[in-house]
């Protein structure tokens, strides 16, 4: 079992309990507000996980509401509440990243990513960033901090628990860089160390042919609690936009298998990437 730690997968498994605790009370949310002593919008935003820090004396309102007493199940959701209520790392970069996605991925245990234009994130070196992003006119500093973020999220993929990791990316993502043939070659040089590790498997499509993703990049993420359902991420300008519903992940599923097969089989990955750099 994974034992890396994230408040945001703790908040969402206790909107989980919350909601399973008040339909077996077979009461309405207005009824549980009410019960609970709080607003309907403040019953809502926690039972939802739109509240980001949920107060302990709520939770423990809403629990007497729900007539569950004192014993270790009343104990364990409010320790769920305090854990949800510690900030991760990725707080301080909520600037330059999706904070509430790096919070899923820090526990996830298998990661499937499909991206079309550029390198997987987790698995850019620290030049390419930053070429990327100074395409995207950011500022210095801006740019550090871009860099800083997306490295210490790679940190997960050193340890002794780290998730497994698919990767399907496009070549183009390394033709564009033409301009900067260093950096090629070091990005390339680093796609071979990763594919060189047991948890993490690389594919690449073809520039010249048409698959399935074109609709655009997404990631999915598996969990190792069965109580922590699978989430698909489809990155946006802003935080993105996370989809849980059984038809979406079956969907996103069968996307990611088309283009497995689409891509080139992980060995003919490496072999290509070798011939870039040679």
């Amino acid at each position: 079992m994974a034992t890396r730690y994230s408040p945001t997968i703790r908040r969402r498994r206790l909107s989980a309990e919350l909601k399973r605790l008040r339909q077996a009370a077979r009461m309405t949310s207005e009824e549980a507000a009410r019960a609970s002593e709080l607003s309907k919008t403040a019953y809502s935003n926690i039972e939802n996980g739109f509240k980001q820090r949920p107060k302990v004396p709520e939770v423990r309102s809403i629990l007497t509401a729900f007539g569950v007493p004192p014993g270790q199940e009343y104990e364990e959701i409010l320790d769920l509440c305090r854990q949800s209520l510690e900030r991760g790392w990725w707080n301080r970069y909520r600037d330059v990243l999706a904070a509430r996605y790096v919070g899923f991925e820090t526990e996830a245990s298998q990661i499937s990513t499909w991206e079309p234009v550029v390198i997987p994130g987790l698995l850019q070196i620290p030049e390419y960033i930053e070429v990327t992003a100074q395409a995207a006119l950011a500022q210095p500093e801006d740019i550090r901090r871009v860099v800083d973020a997306r490295m210490t999220r790679q940190r997960i993929l050193d340890d002794d628990d780290a998730p497994e990791l698919w990767a399907i990316f496009d070549e183009t993502a390394l033709l564009r860089l033409e301009a900067h043939p260093r950096v090629c070659q070091q990005q390339v040089r680093h796609l071979l160390d990763l594919a060189e590790r047991p948890t993490i498997t690389l594919q690449m499509t073809r520039a010249n042919q048409l698959n399935a993703g074109s609709g655009g990049p997404f990631v999915l993420l598996e969990f190792p609690e069965p109580v922590d359902p699978t989430v698909v991420y489809l990155e946006t300008d802003t935080d993105g936009i996370y989809l849980e519903e059984p038809d979406e992940i079956a969907r996103y599923r069968n996307l990611m298998n088309h283009l497995r097969l689409a891509a080139l089989r992980p060995g003919e990955t490496i072999d290509q990437l070798q011939q870039m750099i040679e």
